[in-house]
């Protein structure tokens, strides 16, 4: 019979406890958030009325803030929601008074007016708006 005794402090034993998180499962499930937020971003922005929008050779992302689009027909909507033309001024304030960012980004179909499109932008800045973008799409392949 052999005697054993105890392992000291200094001595390892082979059996050590490992106290390490496993943190690929959880980089895992990040990615794949992630992804799911990036596809329905895109979703989300391209919904809403067939505009014509126009191209342009740098088209660049379009900022957070309050979408008016206006359609051929001169239908005017404020995020998604349709709006009367002597009704624009007071949604626009109330738009922006719930947004976030104080940014007004016209959709306009390529077919509507310019003097239409600085109406609404200069309704907008009445409102309270502290800046202005105007939606465009990338140009289509073979057109400059």
């Amino acid at each position: 019979m052999a005697i054993h005794s105890l392992p000291s402090a200094d001595e390892a034993t082979g059996e050590d406890i490992v106290a390490e998180i496993n943190i690929t499962p959880l980089t895992d499930i990040f990615l794949v958030l992630l992804i799911i937020f990036m596809v329905t971003t895109s979703v989300i922005s391209s919904q809403g009325k067939n505009v014509d929008l126009p191209s342009a050779a740098i088209a660049a992302q379009t900022p957070s803030g309050v979408t008016v689009t206006v359609t051929s027909g001169d239908e005017i909507s404020i995020d998604g929601k349709v709006v009367r033309a002597d009704q624009l001024g007071p949604a626009l304030k109330a738009a922006l008074a719930n947004s976030r960012e104080k940014l007004v980004i016209l959709r306009g179909d390529r077919d509507v007016v310019l003097g239409r499109a600085v109406s609404i932008l200069d309704q907008a800045q009445q409102a309270g708006a502290t800046g202005i973008a105007l939606a465009t799409q990338p140009p289509r392949p073979g057109q400059k």
